[in-house]
């Protein structure tokens, strides 16, 4: 049976603010312990009016008190923008607060624009050149094993303790996958950003993996963006929104998550459309039965057994239910 997890990117839905979207959060990381989902994922984006989570680790306590069984992360951190033993520091405090619940996703996309990104590098620049070192600082500062020599060996990430958070890189391409298997850490494919290449890159994640002291064996997942309904037809519908939001956010339009009124009343130039078409590639959308099918045998592509799921639909009632019903499809067991 696959796992199943959620990646929740706090979006703002036309109408709404980015208050509601945090709350919506909340709600939707109750909603989704309650089904069985496996982990809860929170990730990482700035100066962006449809998505309201610039700070997973903000978050993650939050969403961890607040829940009982399942695991609870970011989707991901952007390190580049971090010093590494800032980072180690937030999730040593979080994982011993939550101990084995943590995961702590990294990303290397600046989950912004250039601009924005600039600012939050701050003077120091923005660290892209030295992302494999900044991986390997956060390694070593988590579980307390830098080189004696490192420039920084004898400096402690606290609060120490017996357990580190589960670390997983995050791509849409080769690179995050290369640097995962040689660091012995979890990975998790974007295909709900790049569809392309996806299951080569992920199998070879697997065979090129060298076992560490936090991870013995490859661990892989698959990140889908899913509408799941009723029926084929409101699915297809509620869908629709995803559609204008990819343009919008592809031709450097801000504005939040439209309706799907708003979808059906936008005229699509040519180019715009030929983006629509290349972004449903990248979606698995209908009823439970065919999304589970659809959904099974894109893990057996890519030779995995976890997905981690991002819904945003025009409303909290239809997302919650796309959850709800992908949940009772995979045959996930409720917590209490």
């Amino acid at each position: 049976m696959l796992r199943l997890g959620a990646l929740d990117q706090s979006p703002v839905r036309s109408g709404g603010t980015p208050a509601d979207a945090i709350r919506e959060t909340l709600d939707l990381a109750r909603a989704a312990d309650r089904l069985g989902y496996h982990r809860y994922w929170l990730a990482e984006h700035h100066s962006t009016p449809a998505l309201a989570g610039p700070s997973p680790e903000v978050l993650i306590p939050q969403v961890a008190a607040m829940t009982s069984g399942i695991r609870v992360g970011s989707g991901g951190v952007m390190l580049q923008h971090y010093s590494p033993l800032k980072v180690a520091e937030s999730f040593r405090v979080l994982e011993t607060l939550y101990p084995g619940r943590i995961d702590l996703g990294i990303g290397r996309a600046p989950g912004s624009d250039q601009i924005t990104a600039r600012a939050l590098a701050g003077p120091g620049g923005l660290g892209v050149d030295d992302f494999v070192d900044k991986v390997a600082d956060v390694l070593g500062f988590l579980h307390g094993d830098l080189p004696a020599e490192h420039p920084f060996g004898g400096v402690l990430a606290m609060p120490t303790g017996p357990t580190a958070p589960e670390v997983w890189l995050l791509g849409s391409s080769d690179q995050s996958a290369i640097l995962a298997a040689h660091f012995g850490v979890g990975f998790s494919f974007a295909h709900f950003i790049n569809a392309d290449g996806g299951a080569e890159v992920t199998r070879a994640y697997a065979q090129a993996f060298k076992p560490s002291a936090a991870m013995a064996e490859p661990h892989a997942s698959v990140a889908v963006f899913v509408v799941c309904a009723p029926t084929e037809e409101e699915a297809v519908r509620l869908a629709q929104s995803r559609d204008l939001f990819i343009v919008r956010l592809y031709t450097g339009r801000s504005g939040r998550y439209p309706t799907v009124a708003e979808a059906e009343a936008y005229e699509y130039s040519p180019r715009e459309w030929a983006i629509v078409e290349h972004a449903r590639r990248r979606r698995v959308v209908g009823t439970p039965a065919q999304c589970r099918e659809r959904l099974e045998a894109l893990a057996a592509e890519y030779g995995v057994d976890e997905l981690v799921v991002v819904t945003i639909t025009e409303s909290w009632a239809t997302r919650v239910r796309s959850y709800e019903l992908l949940a009772g499809a995979f045959g996930l067991k409720p917590r209490g």
